[in-house]
């Protein structure tokens, strides 16, 4: 029985036989294509496990071809890249656009098939990520959550962009994915993106793809063309981005940056915000047309200290979920534990009431959560950077100034952005920073705010 579908995209004949005969031999499920637009053929027939991309090809290079799948949303497999004479520069963008490893030409078959298995291992762990985070309906038998599952219903039939509001960790998220999962769209792409994460050029870039000698790059909007695009954050979108947008949504189409020819705007738009945006619109921080036309339909999810009843269904689902995810020990939560949680305000919402139940059944022993135990739990899971027991840092004495300057700096503004829930605008205002210099800082310093999508509600 074969192992996995294994796609080998390379232009060499000889190097598509040989990597074909030899993962046959062991079992895989071999295709293979000779350039970008082959690959492209391929994959819309089957979905690969596992794809081995050579970089260098003529015509469309595989850089190229990645970058295309990784503005499209991360791709559902792993990639390894094929390179006969790569560079630091190359396998760095390979990296940065989703590529898991590399191989070198003259391939050493040992190499490969190592490369192979631990590559599919990876996306397996991946899939099981995604799976653990899968499309739920939102969770409560309180009145609440009555109301806005019976909402979300009415809305999903129809195609009218929704404007979902929400403190951070209360389930905004889930609640977008849930509305893509009801719609006549759901059999169409969801693309996410963080609009926090995004300014400027690169926003544009970002949204609507770039076209230059070098290739396509598929932005989101392209990419969603006939589901969803989630927005999150979308009050954090800067002047620039909101023009752009504001321009296609009034056009129905859009141009690529660097290209001519104009692009459909097929997609419902699920924007996602923790702020008010008539506040912002009278600020002048936010277009007046870009809102209305986002937010068509509003919707808000409440705080969990507005459902407390819902707390001990909330419990059980998590710990089912994560004893079957994770593989942790099942442990049943008292009564009086319950009740306890019910008590607290959640300022981090269900993310946090999850994050706690995950603490619980990680680091505790016994069959039982009892109150005392939730009463230490709760008394050290602190949501308030400044109380965190690693701020603030010891000072770094033995160091260079420059050293212990960039140390502080970045202890600095990771503290600050997980107060900022992930937001690059919040955190530019907590900083007192103009948005430009912050980006290049954190650029500077390594930080990257799309690597911790669980700042603010970790995907709810």
């Amino acid at each position: 029985m074969s192992k996995a579908n294994v796609l080998v995209v390379d232009d060499e004949p000889d190097i598509r036989g040989l990597v074909r005969e030899i993962l046959e031999d062991e079992g895989y499920s071999v295709a293979t294509a000779e350039s970008a637009s082959d690959a492209r053929a391929m994959l819309q027939r089957q979905r690969p496990d596992l794809v081995l991309l050579d970089i260098w090809m003529p015509g469309e290079d595989g850089i190229s071809l990645l970058r295309e799948w990784s503005n499209g949303g991360a791709p559902d497999w792993p990639v390894v890249m094929i390179s006969g004479h790569g560079t630091v520069e190359t396998a760095v963008e390979a990296t940065r656009h989703g590529a898991t490893d590399f191989v070198e030409k003259p391939l050493s078959m040992g190499k490969l098939l190592v490369t192979v298995d631990k590559a599919l291992a990876q996306g397996a762990a991946a899939a099981a990520q995604v799976s653990a985070t899968a499309v739920i309906e939102p969770i409560g038998r309180g009145e609440a959550m009555q109301r806005l599952r019976e909402q979300a219903k009415r809305v999903a039939n129809s195609d009218s962009w929704v404007l979902i509001h929400g403190e951070a960790g209360s389930g905004r998220k889930c609640l977008a994915r849930y509305l893509h999962s009801l719609s006549q769209r759901a059999s169409g792409p969801l693309i996410e993106v963080a609009a926090g994460t995004i300014a400027g050029q690169a926003a544009a870039e970002e949204l609507f793809g770039v076209e230059d000698a070098g290739g396509i790059a598929v932005g989101r909007l392209e990419a969603a063309a006939g589901g969803t695009l989630i927005v999150d954050g979308v009050a954090d979108l800067d002047a620039e981005g909101q023009t752009r947008l504001a321009a296609a949504i009034e056009a129905g189409s859009f141009q690529r940056v660097g290209g001519t020819a104009r692009i459909p705007l097929d997609v419902r738009m699920l924007t996602i915000t923790r702020d008010d945006l008539n506040a912002e619109v009278a600020a002048g921080r936010f277009r007046r047309d870009l809102c209305y036309a986002l937010g068509v339909v509003p919707m808000s999810v409440p705080p969990l200290r507005e459902h407390a009843e819902d707390i001990p269904e909330l419990v059980q689902f998590y710990v089912d979920r994560l004893v079957e995810a994770e593989q942790l020990a099942y442990r049943r939560f008292t009564v009086a534990a319950q009740n306890r949680l019910r008590n607290h305000d959640w300022p981090g919402n269900v993310m946090e009431l999850r994050n706690l139940v995950q603490r619980l059944l990680v680091l505790g022993d016994g069959l039982e959560i009892d109150v005392d135990e939730v009463e230490r739990a709760l008394h050290g899971a602190s949501t308030e950077p400044e109380q965190s027991a690693s701020w603030p840092l010891p000072p770094a004495l033995d160091l260079p100034l420059r050293e212990a300057r960039e140390q502080f700096e970045r202890a600095y503004l990771q503290q600050q952005l997980q107060r900022a829930g992930g937001s690059v605008a919040q955190l530019a205002r907590l900083a007192g920073m103009e948005r430009t210099h912050l980006y290049r800082k954190l650029r500077a310093l390594g930080i990257d705010p799309r690597e911790r999508q669980d700042w603010g509600e970790g995907g709810l």
